[in-house]
C-alpha cells in the first residue's frame, strides 16, 4: 500500500464538481449554437447580396420606369391624387436603388473553413458574456464577443486568435473567494447561458422561416432540379422592365407639344 489516504469530499465539493461538469457540457452547447446562429446569418447575408446584385438591382430599374410613368401621368392630369402618386412612386424608386445597390455591396460569400469554425467555438466557451463574474467582466466579454463575431464573419481566423489570446491574459484576474462563491456563480452561468440557448433557438426559428431563408431554400431546391431561381427571377424582371418601358414610351407620346 501506498500509505496515502484518500480525503473524502464534502457534500459542497460534491456539488461543485457536478456543477463544474454541467457547465463544461452547457458551454459547449451554447458556443455550438452561437456558431450555428452566426452561420446562418451569414449565409443568408451572403445569398441576399446574391439576389439584391442578380435581381434586386433590376427591380429597382423596374420602379424607376414606373416612377417616371407616375410622374408622367401628373404632368398629363395635374390633380392632387396623381402628384401624390408620382411623389410615392419617386420615394419607392430611391428605396430600391438604395436597397439593392447599398446593401448588395455589403455583403460576400460565406464559407468558413472548419479551422476557423473549431476556433470559433472556443472563443465562444472561452469569453461568452453569459460566464461574467461582474459588470466589469460582463462588458469586457461583450465587447470581446462582438469582434469575434465580426472576426468570423470576415474569415479572419488571425483576429480571432488574437482575440482569444488577449482576452486569456487577463480573465482570470478576479476570482470570487471560497466554494459556495463559487458554487453560486457557476450556478448563475449555467442558468444565463441556459436563457440565451433558448433564446438563439428562438432567433434560428425566425431566421429559418425569414422570406430570404425561404427564398434560399427554393433556390436551392431548383439547384437540385438543374435549375436557377435567381437567373429565373431576373429574366422574369427584365420582361417587366421591357413592358413598362414601353408603356413609358407610348404615355410620352401623349406628352409632347401638340
Amino acid at each position: 500500500m501506498s500509505g496515502q489516504i484518500t480525503r473524502r469530499l464534502k457534500p459542497e465539493e460534491k456539488e461543485i464538481l457536478r456543477k463544474r461538469e454541467e457547465l463544461a457540457a452547457i458551454r459547449a452547447t451554447l458556443a455550438e449554437r452561437e456558431l450555428e446562429l452566426v452561420d446562418l446569418r451569414s449565409q443568408l447575408a451572403a445569398f441576399e447580396g446574391r439576389y439584391l446584385r442578380q435581381v434586386g438591382t433590376l427591380y429597382a430599374e423596374l420602379d424607376e420606369w414606373k416612377a417616371r410613368i407616375s410622374e408622367l401621368h401628373a404632368r398629363l392630369d395635374p390633380s392632387a391624387a396623381a402628384n401624390a402618386r408620382a411623389r410615392e412612386a419617386r420615394e419607392q424608386a430611391r428605396q430600391a436603388y438604395e436597397d439593392a445597390h447599398g446593401r448588395a455591396s455589403e455583403t460576400h460569400d460565406f464559407t468558413p473553413s472548419p479551422e476557423l469554425r473549431s476556433l470559433f467555438r472556443e472563443v465562444a466557451k472561452r469569453i461568452h458574456p453569459d460566464f461574467c463574474r461582474d459588470a466589469g467582466d460582463l462588458e469586457r466579454r461583450t465587447r470581446f464577443m462582438a469582434e469575434a463575431n465580426r472576426a468570423y464573419e470576415a474569415g479572419d481566423a488571425e483576429a480571432l486568435q488574437r482575440i482569444l489570446d488577449e482576452y486569456q491574459e487577463g480573465a482570470d484576474a478576479v476570482k470570487g473567494e471560497g466554494i459556495g462563491a463559487e458554487l453560486i456563480r457557476i450556478i448563475r452561468q449555467i442558468s444565463q447561458a441556459k436563457e440565451r440557448v433558448a433564446a438563439i433557438e428562438q432567433e434560428l426559428v425566425a431566421l429559418r422561416q425569414s422570406e430570404i431563408a425561404l427564398l434560399k431554400k427554393q433556390a436551392e431546391e431548383r439547384e437540385q432540379e438543374g435549375r436557377d431561381l435567381l437567373a429565373e427571377l431576373a429574366t422574369a424582371v427584365r420582361e417587366q422592365i421591357e413592358r413598362t418601358k414601353r408603356e413609358y414610351e407610348t404615355l410620352g407620346q401623349q406628352d409632347k407639344p401638340k
